[in-house]
Formats: C-alpha cells, sequence, structure tokens
C-alpha cells in the first residue's frame, strides 16, 4: 500500500506520540523495526548510478578528486569500499556501510545502491497549480509521487516528515515504473510530478518512470530545490516535459546557514534548465526577516530576467511556520506584494503571489494588454481566456504549454 502525504503526517504523529508515551522500550522497538526494514531494503536495493569509487575508475584518483593527490613518499591511503556520490552537489564521500547526505543511497561494501528506487513514501492526486506550475497545462491535475530524502536541510522545509526522512522509516512495498504509469492511466491524470521530497534522490527511478510514462502519452514534471550535478540532471532533462526550481534566497549566506547548502548550484542548475528547452517555473519562499530584503529580492529578479529571461514564471510564495521556524510569523501579504512589483519592475513578465487564496497576483495577465487571460483560486483555474496560447484579447502570445 503507498501512502499518502497525508496518511505519512498521521503516521508520523502517531509514531511521536507511541515515543513519547511508551518511552525507552517503544524507542528500541521502533529502532529496531527500522534496521530490520533497512535490511530488507538492502538486500533488493538496485545499484545506483551517477557514483565513482577508486575501483571503479581503474585506481584514478583524479575521478574523484579535483586534483590527484601528490605522489610522495607516503601514497594516498583509501578506506576499503569508499565511494564518492557524484549525483548532487553535495558530492558525498561514503564509507562502506552508510549512507549519504540525502539518506536515500548507501554504500553497501563499495557498490552504492539507491533505497527509494520503487519505494514511493507518499503518493497523491493534486492541482497542477498547486506545485506550483501556472503555465503548463492549467486545469490539469498531476498524479504526484515522493520517496524519502532530500540533500538540504531547510529549517523551513513544509514536508519534513518525508524530506528529512529516512528510507526504513516507513513499511513501502516496492513499485515498478510500471505501477505508478498504470495508476496516472486510471485516474486519467496527464501529468506525474516528482514532488514533496527533492526528487534528485531518486533520480534512477524518476528516469524510469518518466520514459515508460512518455511511451503512454503522459507527460512528467519534476518539483526541485535543484542541488543536483550536471550530468544526472541532463538526463532527468531529457526525460521530463517541465521542472519547477525553488530559488529559496538570492544570498550565498542564507542558503548555506538556513538550507544546508550552495547558491551557485542551484543558480547552475536554473541556466541549465533554461537551456534545456524543457518549460521551467521558478518559486521564492519569501521568510520574514530571512530573504525578504529589498536588495535581495531585486538582486534575485535582475537574475532571473537577466539570465533565463522574462518569460520564466516568478512564484513569491508565503511562508507558514513550520519544521525549525516556528517561532517566525507567516510572511505578510504586503512583502509577497512588494516582492511581486519589485520583479514586474525589474522586467519579469509573469510574478505571481503563491499561498494566498483568491489574490488577484494568483491570476496571469497579459504583459500587452494587461488583462487577466487565466484567473485561479486556490489552486484551481476559474477562468481560461487563452486561445492557441495567445491572449484572447489583443491575440499576444503567452509563453507556456498550453496542450
Amino acid at each position: 500500500m503507498m501512502w499518502t502525504r497525508r496518511e505519512l503526517l498521521r503516521a508520523s504523529a502517531r509514531s511521536i506520540s507511541i515515543l513519547a508515551g511508551g518511552g525507552a522500550l517503544a524507542t528500541v522497538a521502533c529502532r529496531a523495526a527500522a534496521a530490520g526494514r533497512l535490511d530488507d531494503l538492502l538486500a533488493t536495493a538496485p545499484r545506483a548510478r551517477f557514483w565513482t569509487s577508486l575501483a571503479e575508475a581503474g585506481g584514478d584518483c583524479a575521478a574523484c578528486h579535483e586534483a590527484a593527490p601528490a605522489r610522495e613518499a607516503q601514497p594516498h591511503q583509501h578506506a576499503a569500499g569508499l565511494v564518492r556520490c557524484g549525483l548532487c552537489a553535495r558530492g558525498c564521500t561514503i564509507l562502506s556501510g552508510q549512507a549519504g547526505g540525502c539518506r536515500a543511497r548507501f554504500n553497501v561494501r563499495g557498490e552504492l545502491r539507491s533505497l527509494v528506487y520503487g519505494r514511493p513514501l507518499a503518493v497523491h492526486r493534486d492541482p497542477i497549480e498547486k506545485k506550483p506550475f501556472f503555465h503548463f497545462l492549467p486545469g490539469s491535475e498531476a498524479f504526484s509521487i515522493g520517496t524519502a530524502g532530500c540533500p538540504l536541510r531547510c529549517r523551513f522545509c513544509q514536508n519534513w516528515q518525508i524530506s528529512q526522512a529516512n528510507p526504513e522509516d516507513g513499511d513501502v512495498p516496492y513499485h515498478p515504473p510500471a505501477d505508478i504509469v498504470a495508476s496516472a492511466r486510471s485516474y486519467q491524470d496527464p501529468v506525474i510530478a516528482f514532488t514533496y521530497n527533492e526528487p534528485t534522490v531518486q533520480a534512477e527511478y524518476l528516469v524510469d518512470v518518466a520514459q515508460a510514462a512518455r511511451a503512454a502519452g503522459i507527460r512528467s514534471v519534476m518539483v526541485s530545490c535543484g542541488y543536483m550535478c550536471e550530468a544526472p540532471f541532463a538526463e532527468m532533462c531529457r526525460a521530463l516535459s517541465a521542472v519547477k526550481i525553488d530559488l529559496k534566497g538570492f544570498s550565498p549566506e542564507f542558503y548555506r546557514e538556513v538550507c544546508g547548502a550552495d547558491l551557485f548550484a542551484v543558480l547552475r542548475s536554473i541556466r541549465q534548465a533554461s537551456r534545456s528547452g524543457l518549460h521551467l517555473e521558478l518559486v521564492n519562499l519569501v521568510v520574514p526577516t530571512l530573504n525578504d530584503s529589498e536588495p535581495m529580492l531585486q538582486g534575485l529578479a535582475r537574475w532571473v530576467v537577466n539570465e533565463v529571461g522574462p518569460d520564466v514564471p516568478l512564484h513569491f510564495t508565503r511562508f507558514h511556520p513550520d519544521y525549525l521556524l516556528q517561532n517566525l510569523s507567516p510572511t505578510p501579504v504586503a512583502t509577497l506584494e512588494r516582492a511581486r512589483a519589485i520583479a514586474l519592475a525589474a522586467g519579469v513578465h509573469f510574478a505571481y503571489v503563491g499561498n494566498v487564496p483568491g489574490h488577484p497576483g494568483n491570476n496571469t495577465y497579459c504583459p500587452r494588454c494587461g488583462k487577466v487571460v487565466i484567473a485561479r483560486n486556490n489552486f484551481f483555474v476559474t477562468s481560461n481566456d487563452l486561445q492557441a496560447g495567445r491572449c484572447r484579447f489583443c491575440q499576444h502570445p503567452i509563453p507556456g504549454v498550453w496542450s
């Protein structure tokens, strides 16, 4: 049985309640169950891709190190079975018997394996606007899946019960790619969305599902933090139809201190997605006092216009206190309106206010005549005045994927 996100959150709450009431015995039992599930996962986990080791590289140290160690009297020593993951920008070096920083990939005696291949922890059907995609098949339903694990440590994560979970935390049966495609077809959903956690950690599964979906006439989209290496992202892009990337702030310090990541790796991925020809949308979660300064918002908007163009939709979404930032207040609507105004003034053609149902900033406006061409309320399209991808009122083309 696959869990919906809501069911997973309820299960997590029950687990916390059991641990709080049962004390040490419940904790020991829970850990023992997780250890048993990990053993089962390791026994069946397929070999991962996008990694190397001294053995895999034929003894070439340059495959892992930017510069090969100097050949001195004392040769460079590697731990037995050591591997280096090349999937995300963390570039984890992983000892045998340990997992990478995302917790989804595990070194089994010198071979990196995927603990999340075929193990979707959350499955749900969402409006495509909830991702949010506003210029990609508006009004469509997306068959959405997510696994455990994430390379980031965002202190404000709204899906932390999934993204910060270990694969062995949930008893999830194996589902081959054909199962996901068949489920989406049974609902007649035109889109499969990889979302909830960071889809990069399930890159092998994502590619296999997306390729099978394409053969069945279903498109695939990815909701991502953008923290991946170029080669695996290029392969994912070839299988996908659209990517939404969170540009969480425009400060290296913000990324390092609040997200545990590097801004420049994310900017590189955004450029790569734009060059790939995929449909691209960007989201900035505006967190009060942390990434909402006028210089930061101005810098972000100018970068988007200059680097990926004015037609890339840019969403400014409202923060709600969660996970490790429950001390902050929700983002004032006025702050989101200011962010949107800054973006429009910088030349962004499609800037949105998100997570504020009914706000006029949810709508799509024609950049030529200013009329509403798509009206939305609470993730749902209430009117659509596009005709063959053009404004019905002035015939100006509106960039996007409309059919």
